[in-house]
């Protein structure tokens, strides 16, 4: 089948992935490299510019200082193993022929997954039930004319009301933001290099990085 039309059908065919699908895609390190550099390479890449900027992340060293041993031990694993488990879940077009990958629309699914480094330690939800709350009693007691709140015109209630609330959306929009990743810098996983690949855990049911 032409690449073309794998690309068509995986498109066409654009069904939600699964939470197993998510996360055995993603459970992999080697896995999550690849899919971040296609994103920061506006979906396609060849396999051989993958697989050495992978071994640069993992061995933590420049690409023009990898050896021979460590590119090819990236590049046959992604080409044996990695790439076409993307390639059969649609999340991307892995052409052999041609030695290419391509992101597909199904692979946006997984970008709240890639981008997002930590989650906000604060339970937000429950913060902003508790502010509600809050909120409603001030206006009751407000309403009520209860001591001491007669003593100030209910604008200024108002205006504390909202002014707590404009605050907390800033902090909360801060430690979302400080929390994303920004696609085109270097992943999180990237933080942690590891000198032997080799010797990474193994996860995805049995399957290492190699």
């Amino acid at each position: 089948m032409l690449e073309t039309e794998r690309l068509f059908t995986h498109v066409a065919g654009d069904e939600r992935l699964t939470k197993d699908d998510i996360f055995s895609m993603l459970s992999n390190r080697r896995r999550r490299l690849v899919l971040h550099h296609l994103h920061r390479q506006s979906g396609t890449a060849s396999v051989r510019e993958l697989s050495q900027q992978v071994a640069a992340w993992e061995n933590g060293v420049p690409t023009e200082e990898l050896t021979y041993k460590q590119r090819k031990r990236v590049y046959t694993s992604l080409h044996q193993t990695h790439l076409p488990k993307l390639d059969d879940t649609g999340v991307v077009v892995y052409d052999r022929d041609r030695g290419t990958v391509e992101l597909t629309e199904r692979a946006s699914q997984l970008e709240p997954y890639l981008h997002i480094q930590s989650e906000p330690t604060e339970s937000w939800s429950v913060y902003y039930l508790a502010l509600a709350g809050l909120s409603a009693l001030v206006v009751t007691f407000a309403w009520a004319g209860l001591f001491p709140f007669p003593m100030l015109p209910d604008i200024v209630y108002a205006a504390l009301v909202t002014l707590v609330f404009a605050a907390s959306a800033a902090v909360h929009t801060y430690q979302v933001r400080a929390a994303t990743v920004d696609p085109d810098s270097a992943p999180p996983d990237s933080a942690r290099p590891n000198p032997n690949p080799l010797d990474e855990t193994v996860t995805d049911g049995g399957e290492g990085d190699d």
